[in-house]
């Protein structure tokens, strides 16, 4: 691969519309992004959106590793072709059997329509008076069952046969450290979690540790800022190397792809900008960058990334091994770069 191919692995970007055009396709070639992450603007029909993704696999000469957020409840992107399950409030009142045969079919149905990675479950505990931006996303208030179904939900979606993956498609915990606290939605502005770390290890890393130990091939973190942490004021988890190289990659002994949640969000559009937070953002230790709806941001993202690379800002071995993370997920989930 080329630099610039390297680079792109870092990209996982949205697109407009319902159809791969000369405009889209162009975009993607320019910024070589090889992660595509999927919207119900994108999907009419089960048909229309197989020929969507194959038309972009032929014309961009790649096939592109595809993520989508397929919850469950009031987050569910495809209105044909897959089972619309419960919330996870309400699968969590059924057991973590039943959450772990939820994961078995979206599995088989989302690999059935070309998609590779589920981004789901929520490991965020809820704590009262928490905004509703999570609510019953989140498998409930204590943290036993939330990571009982979270490890429950991981097994059904990444289930293996023998050692390998048999028609499983990657999971990914989100949004950590958590964010069933916050008191503003991150969609909007930027939250702050005064808890201490001896009140988020007890609740909040509860689930990601078990997300962890049950094999979960990403983990998504969180535009919260956690000052209780003994993070600098105003500044989010997305650009803390100590909560995401340190806690998750060192302490939590994490070996997946690390994702940003979507840079687009209000929370960080009075920051940097794109470039700049992409930067920031794989600075802390993360892979793969979330830019889902705004085309030039992702262009943005792309240059500031190149240049900080070039520089030496950011170390060529990083690159490497994010290359590397994001092939060995993409292969386990029968997608060939």
């Amino acid at each position: 691969m080329s630099l610039a191919e390297e680079i792109g692995a870092h990209l996982a970007v949205g697109i407009p519309g319902t159809a791969a055009t000369l405009d889209v396709l162009d975009h993607l070639r320019a910024i070589h992004a090889q992660s595509l992450v999927v919207f119900a603007r994108n999907f009419t029909s089960v048909n229309q959106f197989k020929l969507l993704l194959e038309d972009l696999h032929q014309s961009l000469g790649r096939r592109l590793f595809v993520m989508i957020d397929h919850e469950g409840g009031r987050v569910i992107r495809f209105s044909d072709g897959v089972t619309r399950f419960p919330s996870a409030k309400e699968m969590a009142a059924r057991g973590p059997k039943a959450v772990e045969e939820q994961g078995k079919v979206e599995a088989k149905e989302l690999r059935a329509l070309g998609v590779h990675a589920n981004l789901a479950p929520c490991a965020d505990v809820l704590r009262e008076g928490c905004d509703p931006v999570i609510g019953d996303r989140s498998y409930g208030s204590q943290p036993d069952l939330v990571s009982a179904c979270v490890r429950a939900r991981i097994h059904g979606l990444q289930h293996h046969h023998g050692g390998l993956r048999h028609q499983g498609v990657s999971a990914c915990a989100k949004h950590f450290p958590g964010l069933g606290s916050i008191l503003v939605d991150p969609h909007k502005t930027l939250p702050t979690v005064r808890l201490s770390w001896e009140e988020m290890e007890e609740i909040d890393l509860a689930p990601f540790e078990e997300a962890v130990a049950a094999g979960v091939e990403m983990v998504m973190s969180s535009h919260v800022c956690y000052p209780g942490l003994g993070e600098p004021s105003g500044q989010p988890a997305t650009f803390s190397r100590r909560l995401i190289q340190g806690l998750l990659r060192e302490r939590l002994s994490f070996q997946g792809l690390v994702l940003t949640d979507d840079l687009d969000m209000g929370a960080l559009q009075k920051g940097v900008g794109a470039g700049e937070s992409a930067v920031r953002a794989v600075e802390a230790g993360h892979d793969l960058l979330l830019l889902c709806a705004d085309l030039q941001a992702q262009l943005q993202a792309y240059q500031a990334l190149t240049e900080a690379y070039q520089s030496g800002r950011l170390p060529p071995s990083g690159l490497a091994s994010t290359v590397d993370r994001l092939h060995k997920v993409a292969e386990k989930s029968g997608l060939r770069p």
